[in-house]
């Protein structure tokens, strides 16, 4: 594909980077030098500079015969009008990153209006998978699939798990659910396990599953799952914003606590629910006062990395019982769970994740990039004619590096052997080592 990215901050980066690595034709466009020169020297992309929302540099860029334009500067107006521009130019296809929550209502109209085929926003993607997280609170990831009908969650393993130090095959022989351990990540290698794999403390693993039996799952393992019933925001960015609007369903009682007078106001009216506190999240003695730590969960959501981490440092050393990190920098990740960090979550993996799903097409429908994007779990529609339609899994023969952990026919989720026949038409769930997404992908395709 051709595809021209607009705007190489944070985001625009890590599209760029994940669409590189299958091989696209990519154009990147920013006003600053310094930022083309970091692109041009770490990604194999051509690199543009000027504005945007510009013509003539849209025209440069080659819009006219783009297959795909992607708009994610740091003003959502010039996305819109980056987007509108290139389609009328003639571009195929054409994202927009829009966060500004005025907007949250407006993205079918967007799509209708302008003619914009996606509309991303980080910051309520961000608050939906935190959502998602909390309503598993074991979990320390939560990936929907299939219109919500299967799960696949991340766990972290403690010497506390009944299945710590047993191999998977005796436990499951003693403590059946219809959940299937799909994949292990165990300090820098990503394992995709069998029956005599024997998780160890510190291991993260991903199950999957409906809902129900990663609960019993859940259970077995010895873990309680008591509702998460309150929450402390250190921070109150666009993503504490939208998440409060999210945790309302289930009357989750939330506290913001914001530096920023006018912020304050502004959560305040916006967020009649919630009780906001105007003061420092760094002061021990406040978050003391206040009780911040005694809640349920303590998530930290500045815009900045290296404060968030602080923040749940200091929110962990008064007892909290679990810590949430939101990070714009990827590689910020692993430090962060090495120091006592338990969930860190990454707003521009979502966004890339969304965007790869688009550009991929052929029957994808969503893909999750998972361990920093060493891995990811991708829903694919079997198309007709694809290798893998209409054979028994064991005849398939598919990439040692990837599995197949599940699969929706008629609405109904399936965990599969290797007796199990896809047929065309059946939603699957892979999970794949993201260097062979390309190679793997091949088999649900139908022949073009």
């Amino acid at each position: 594909m051709k595809i021209i990215i607009v705007g190489n901050g944070k985001v625009g980066y890590a599209i760029a980077r994940q669409l590189a690595v299958e091989g696209h034709d990519i154009t990147m466009v920013d006003s600053s030098p310094v930022a083309l020169a970091r692109a041009d020297s770490t990604l194999d992309l051509m690199c543009g500079e000027g504005n945007g929302a510009s013509i003539s540099v849209l025209e440069e860029a080659g819009a006219r015969t783009a297959d795909l334009v992607i708009a994610v500067s740091n003003l959502d107006e010039t996305n819109l009008v980056c987007c509108l521009i290139a389609k009328t130019m003639g571009a195929k296809h054409t994202i927009a990153r829009v966060r500004n929550p005025d907007y949250r209502r407006d993205a079918a109209l967007l799509k209708r209006e302008i003619g914009m085929d996606m509309v991303i926003n980080p910051d309520l993607a961000a608050a939906r998978e935190i959502a998602r997280i909390l309503s598993f609170p074991s979990a320390s990831s939560v990936e929907p699939f299939a219109g919500g009908r299967i799960d696949m969650i991340g766990i972290q393993v403690t010497e506390r798990d009944r299945f710590y130090g047993v191999a998977l095959s005796e436990f499951h022989r003693i403590r059946s659910a219809e959940v299937l351990i799909c994949a292990a990540q165990r300090g820098d290698e990503c394992i995709i396990p069998n029956g005599n794999f024997v998780p160890r403390e510190g291991d993260k693993l991903y199950m999957v599953g409906t809902k129900s039996e990663l609960q019993k799952m859940l259970r077995a393992m010895g873990r309680t799952q008591q509702r998460v019933k309150t929450v402390s925001l250190l921070g109150g960015s666009r993503i504490a914003m939208y998440l409060t609007w999210e945790l309302a369903v289930s009357n989750t009682k939330v506290c913001i606590v914001e530096q920023k007078h006018d912020k304050c106001l502004q959560l305040a009216a916006q967020l009649p629910t919630a009780m906001i506190i105007e003061g420092d999240g760094t002061d021990i003695d406040l978050l003391e006062q206040e009780g911040i730590a005694d809640a349920d969960v303590v998530i930290c959501l500045t815009d900045d990395d290296r404060l968030n981490l602080m923040l749940a440092l200091i929110a962990k050393h008064l007892g909290a019982k679990k810590t949430i990190v939101r990070v714009s920098r990827i590689e910020y990740g692993d430090l962060m769970e090495k120091v006592g960090v338990d969930i860190v979550l990454s707003t521009r993996l979502l966004s890339a994740s969304e965007v790869l799903a688009f550009a991929r097409r052929g029957g994808v429908v969503s893909v999750s990039l998972l361990e920093g994007a060493k891995a990811e779990a991708v829903e694919v529609i079997v198309q007709d004619g694809a290798p893998v339609a209409g054979k028994r899994l064991m005849d398939v023969r598919l990439p040692k590096e990837c599995l197949v952990c599940a699969y929706v026919r008629d609405g109904e989720a399936y965990i599969p052997n290797g007796q199990s026949v896809l047929m065309a038409g059946d939603r699957i769930i892979l999970f794949i080592q993201t260097e062979y997404s390309k190679k793997v992908m091949k088999y649900f395709k139908g022949r073009e």
